[in-house]
């Protein structure tokens, strides 16, 4: 399986095992120098993710959903390389991409898949997960209504609540309310309570939470970030908020 490189398959860690390893089909030989220390480590669950299970998992979530419709058109693998190369890189996205194709052939049992991901992964890279997945959906400039429904059902299996799920969904589907959702008030809320959510979302999304997962994923989740702030800004703006 060198084909996909040693940045997703050198650094699988717990996505090796359970319905994600499954899913993948990974013969164990030269891809892992030391298989047993790695299956140790997976099994008292001192492994952190790494970034190759981080980016492993998101394929097997982009295949879910771009598998939502019932079909798969060359246009939207398009769409997806394009942004697996302004997330990862030219080079790294041409291994994703190729993971990716093999994924699309397979049955994605999607709720035991998510529970794995919700057991090994913390709580702020999966909020940057389904961010993710947004970003996919939206690839072709809109969200579907079958993408959109099955991006919830991700959420809720990876445990996300729905506060968290309707502000992200609202940094990529625009309604009247939108900056309100993205920092998880009411419109009547005061200006002081604006105050306080912006800082806790800000807290809450701050890219260094993701740090731990590579310069790749810190950069994508900036732009989660950058979200709050401008959300901050227009209700800012909008009341005259010193």
């Amino acid at each position: 399986m060198a084909k996909y490189g040693k940045w997703l398959a050198g650094g699988l860690g717990w996505a090796f095992f359970g319905p994600i390893g499954g899913i993948l089909g990974f013969v164990v030989g030269s891809m892992f120098q030391n298989e047993t220390e790695m299956t140790m480590q997976s099994r008292t669950g001192t492994q952190r993710t790494t970034t190759g299970a981080y980016v492993t998992s998101l394929l097997v979530l982009i295949a879910a959903v771009m598998k939502a419709d019932g079909k798969v058109l060359k246009s939207e693998l398009d769409y997806v390389k394009q942004f697996l190369v302004r997330t990862f890189g030219a080079s790294h996205a041409q291994e994703a991409t190729q993971m990716l194709r093999d994924l699309l052939k397979q049955t994605i049992p999607l709720a035991d898949v998510c529970h794995q991901i919700r057991s090994n992964m913390d709580h702020s890279s999966r909020l940057q997960l389904v961010h993710l997945l947004f970003g996919v959906a939206q690839a072709d400039g809109k969200v579907d209504v079958s993408e959109l429904n099955l991006i919830d059902k991700i959420a809720s299996y990876l445990g996300i609540s729905d506060k968290d799920f309707q502000s992200i969904k609202s940094m990529f589907v625009k309604d009247t309310g939108a900056a309100y959702k993205i920092l998880e008030i009411e419109p009547e809320a005061s200006d002081e309570e604006v105050k306080k959510a912006y800082r806790k979302m800000a807290m809450k999304y701050h890219p260094d939470k993701v740090s731990y997962l590579g310069e790749d994923i810190q950069k994508s989740a900036n732009e989660k970030f950058q979200k709050v702030n401008e959300a901050y800004e227009n209700i800012r703006k909008e009341r005259n908020i010193a």
